[in-house]
């Protein structure tokens, strides 16, 4: 009988050394890479071409943080009531990354990948327009979201996507999933009646497709990004304290509460 070999092609460790993908981490990685080139070494075996970093750099940014939302109040009400669990706050974050909120992106850049496949870099407008009205009536059909656009908050249009376009045009990563993902509120717009402009997801989405990466990265990355809001929210909930009030906010709502 044959014994399985468990392995990782990511790294090993000897008594003195610790290899990552084929590099050593102490001589050959530490004080040279910066974080970016640490995922792209670790994830696709190769640094990143500097448009690369950049496209990266400002999903990082972009992800980190939106103020008060259902990541960042179950992190700071899960760090009020295990304090000494750090990693079970930005975990309980975290968790909550799916395809309501944050894990969109990978539902996004999915869509636009199949979408976009039969379609050359060249594409006309035209064809842009009647790939989309394909892509919207499948999804009705199936009903199936399609991920993207709208948002809550930012009704007229997410601040967002001009500063990620720019980022997208500077880098040579504006092709045809940017042109999709711009022609899908269009149409839903002027042909549907919806008013639903491309929001942040859409934006990286369209980034991630147009670097060719999978889509399931467009979802790690948007986690990494978080990870630092949320260690940002729950440092802050340590020094001024606010989820006890909106525990008790939702206590007072309801008439029934009687509080001290």
């Amino acid at each position: 009988m044959t014994q399985a070999v468990v392995k990782t092609d990511i790294g090993y460790t000897t008594t003195d050394t610790i290899m990552v993908r084929g590099l050593n981490l102490a001589t050959e990685i530490i004080g040279t890479f910066d974080f970016v080139d640490m995922i792209f070494h670790t994830m696709l075996s190769r640094r990143p071409s500097p448009q690369e970093k950049a496209m990266v750099n400002a999903l990082l940014v972009t992800t980190a943080d939106h103020g008060i939302t259902p990541s960042s109040l179950a992190a700071r009400l899960t760090y009020i009531g295990a304090p000494e669990a750090l990693q079970g706050a930005v975990a309980t974050g975290l968790l909550g990354a799916g395809s309501v909120f944050l894990g969109t992106m990978q539902n996004a850049a999915e869509m636009l990948c199949d979408a976009a496949r039969p379609l050359a870099a060249d594409t006309d407008d035209a064809a842009i327009r009647d790939a989309v009205r394909d892509l919207i009536r499948r999804h009705k059909a199936e009903r199936r979201a399609i991920y993207g656009v709208g948002h809550p908050i930012h009704v007229d249009g997410d601040p967002r996507v001009p500063a990620l376009r720019e980022v997208s045009r500077a880098n040579g990563f504006f092709g045809v999933h940017w042109r999709m993902m711009d022609m899908i509120a269009a149409v839903l717009a002027s042909e549907h009646g919806k008013k639903l402009p491309v929001n942040a997801v859409g934006a990286i989405a369209a980034m991630v497709a147009a670097m060719g990466l999978d889509p399931l990265i467009a979802r790690g990355l948007s986690l990494v990004g978080r990870s630092a809001g949320l260690l940002a929210h729950i440092l802050e909930e340590k020094e001024a304290p606010m989820a006890r009030e909106a525990w008790e906010l939702v206590l007072r709502a309801d008439p029934r509460n009687v509080l001290p």
